[in-house]
């Protein structure tokens, strides 16, 4: 992992933590949101070829498939936390099926303050989390979307599936 990568997921896992901390979870709960935070981007600069390789996958754009390849590893690697291996596994596009690790990680991905966008806004957003979770999350997504569609990049049937499903 490149050293720019390193700090992206240092940002990320103290979010986690933080909102975490502030919501009392578990330390279940905690874990599985801090590992899913460590191992998310473990794949992220691996090259086409191998990333391909590992998922079977010759459609997705190659920037949907380190997630992919990520959990795989994981999984293959014992990792049994579904939680933990479906966050990873979908975090760039999202998923329905997911528990609050999944959803946490795809917020804490995106509004880590080392982004150079929107950083008003992002830090608004990530300051409400703990006291309106599902809420912020719905708002994510559709930011998230709203880029997509303005930047002319396709949406995965996954995001359509979370956005019908929050909004």
């Amino acid at each position: 992992m490149s050293p720019k990568r390193r700090e992206h997921v240092q940002r990320v896992v103290s979010l986690l933590a933080r909102w975490a901390a502030i919501m009392k979870l578990s330390d279940v709960e905690t874990t599985a949101w801090i590992d899913a935070g460590n191992w998310h981007d473990a794949l992220r600069d691996a090259d086409e070829p191998r990333l391909r390789e590992m998922t079977g996958d010759v459609q997705r754009p190659v920037g949907m498939l380190h997630g992919p390849a990520a959990a795989l590893r994981l999984y293959d690697e014992g990792e049994v936390r579904s939680d933990v291996i479906e966050a990873i596994r979908w975090h760039t596009i999202g998923s329905v099926e997911w528990t609050r690790t999944g959803r946490a990680l795809y917020m804490a991905d995106f509004l880590e303050p080392g982004r150079g966008f929107m950083q008003t806004d992002r830090r608004f957003l990530a300051e409400r989390v703990p006291e309106a979770f599902n809420e912020v999350f719905r708002q994510v997504v559709r930011v998230r979307i709203e880029w997509a569609l303005r930047e002319g990049k396709g949406l995965a049937p996954e995001t359509i599936a979370l956005w019908n499903d929050v909004r």
